[in-house]
């Protein structure tokens, strides 16, 4: 984290936090288990982590703004390769015992001290410019749809479409690399409902009703996830009367969109009149979550954000890392909603779903 600010915790989280709140979603131990024994749910991950090194170092030796980039990218792969393996002889090791959020601190940190800032900088600007140059054709086929359920429907699939575009995903990454990704058929070729978790119909009800006053959205990848998927997710709400506040991560992690790129596009999609294709955008805010992972513990996000938060009245987690690894029973004073794509295999066999499903997790509180 490099905000001088403190971390606080997120006020719309159930209280007392400390018993009712846990970051990550699968337990990799339990009190039972040797603290000096790693466990088979711990490497697996850590197996997991280990095999995305290769794209990630891909990344990284073709990152321009790194001197030897080519060196520091080995040196990289070499020295999380060997807290990896440290963590499975000895699980205390490196600040253990691991789960997901200090796997991917970890690698982060060793990134970040070899000098590499951003290395899915090209391939998300890249990306954010294909998608801009969709925007427009995307929200125009949502808004031809007059039945309002069937465009919320349609709304949703766009938003798991366009979260496929995730390159820490070790699978993902090489389907990319071959042939990129056609947006519209992605929405197409989503897993048929019902998803593995699935509470769209009772989210359609509530939505019916127009009750949601402010809503903060915590936002995923960069590309068609945040410009083709949340963003005519956002402008619809936005034209049913909500305010709408956008969290994104203050650090570049993975292809996760940071709040400056996110300031950056939003600025490109607005017309002259400051409106996103017809919808005013006053009551649509861009807030710095102060996260620097592609995963999140909310007990550590801006006092931006805390401030901006405590009067919405539904949150929504958008992604595998934020909603889904994290976050998923997670439980708020408000309504809530966990959306995302399932994107590795040990997250479906956790869920009992398959590769690639869906999670639409709605929890309403009732007041």
């Amino acid at each position: 984290m490099e905000s001088s600010s403190e971390l606080v915790a997120f006020p719309l989280l159930l209280t007392p936090i400390e018993s009712n709140y846990r970051a990550c979603t699968i337990p990799y131990r339990f009190p039972s288990d040797n603290p000096r024994k790693a466990t088979p749910t711990e490497l697996s991950w850590i197996d997991l982590f280990l095999n995305s090194i290769p794209s990630f170092r891909k990344r990284a030796e073709s990152d321009g703004t790194v001197a030897d980039a080519n060196v520091k990218a080995e040196k990289f792969a070499q020295r999380y390769s060997e807290i990896l393996e440290d963590l499975k002889k000895d699980p205390e090791s490196h600040g253990g015992p691991p789960d997901c959020v200090l796997l991917c601190r970890l690698r982060e940190q060793v990134l970040r001290e070899l000098g590499f800032r951003d290395i899915f900088k090209k391939v998300k600007d890249e990306e954010n410019a294909k998608a801009i140059s969709l925007f427009e054709n995307v929200v125009h086929l949502n808004d031809a749809i007059e039945d309002e359920s069937k465009r919320l429907e349609n709304l949703v699939r766009g938003i798991f479409a366009g979260n496929i575009f995730d390159l820490g995903s070790a699978q993902l990454a090489e389907v990319f690399s071959k042939d990129g990704m056609s947006f519209l058929a992605s929405c197409q070729n989503l897993v048929p409902r019902p998803w593995v978790i699935d509470d769209l119909d009772s989210f359609k009800l509530k939505w019916s009703r127009k009750s949601w006053k402010k809503v903060i959205i915590f936002v995923d990848n960069s590309g068609a996830d945040i410009i083709l998927g949340i963003l005519p997710f956002a402008r619809e709400l936005l034209r049913c009367g909500s305010q709408v506040v956008l969290a994104a991560n203050d650090l570049p992690s993975i292809n996760d969109v940071t709040y400056p790129e996110l300031i950056e596009i939003i600025a490109k999609l607005k017309d002259e009149n400051g409106q996103l294709v017809g919808v005013d955008t006053s009551n649509l805010l861009i807030a710095n979550s102060g996260n620097d992972l592609p995963v999140i513990d909310l007990t550590r996000i801006s006092q931006e954000l805390a401030y901006l938060a405590s009067d919405a009245d539904l949150v929504i987690l958008e992604g595998m890392g934020r909603g889904i690894e994290t976050n998923l029973y997670a439980q708020f004073k408000c309504d809530s909603l966990k959306i995302g794509m399932v994107k590795h295999l040990e997250v479906a066999q956790f869920l009992g779903g398959r590769l690639y499903d869906c999670v639409f997790k709605y929890n309403e509180v009732l007041s």
